[in-house]
């Protein structure tokens, strides 16, 4: 089998369609676990900053949302929506409630933790807003831990929209 590239996935957006990230080819891609009650919640509005500055420079910022952690996301995903963008704006792409860890995991998620283990090698997703950062050619570039700003990506998005 050919290696794979983020374009092999598919998700449900948080409004139930099927969203084929196929569809995002040649776009650098920040995929991020999100949760609406938790410490990193606010960084919704500094990926909703990094959205309306770059996506028509071809970028494009996908929120997942996941209750692993903490029980941090309880609601549905029509009040996940709600809260996200009644909150803090988010018009950037939301899919679906997701597992991020274990054997329930979502097969994007799976792929993104192999392709960029975190510390130590390890595949499992610590905590919410990890982030990864896809290349225009469907690849992994960097994994951003938990604490790593929005703000803070802004060099390594540039350059690989300039790649």
């Amino acid at each position: 089998m050919a290696q794979k590239t983020i374009y092999d996935f598919e998700a449900v957006s948080i409004d139930g369609k099927p969203a084929h990230l196929s569809s995002q080819r040649g776009q650098v891609l920040l995929i991020v676990n999100t949760a609406s009650a938790c410490g990193f919640t606010p960084q919704f509005a500094g990926l909703e900053s990094l959205w309306q500055d770059f996506k028509g420079k071809g970028l494009t910022i996908v929120g997942f949302p996941s209750n692993e952690f903490g029980g941090q996301d309880p609601g549905s995903n029509d009040q996940i929506a709600t809260f996200c963008q009644r909150n803090f704006g988010v018009s950037f792409p939301m899919m679906a409630k997701v597992q991020v860890n274990g054997a329930e995991a979502h097969p994007l998620w799976k792929w993104l933790t192999a392709e960029a283990p975190g510390l130590l090698g390890s595949q499992a997703v610590k905590w919410n807003f990890t982030k990864f950062l896809v290349g225009k050619d469907g690849q992994v570039i960097k994994r951003y831990a938990p604490t790593d700003t929005p703000e803070s990506l802004r060099k390594d998005i540039e350059k690989a929209l300039a790649a």
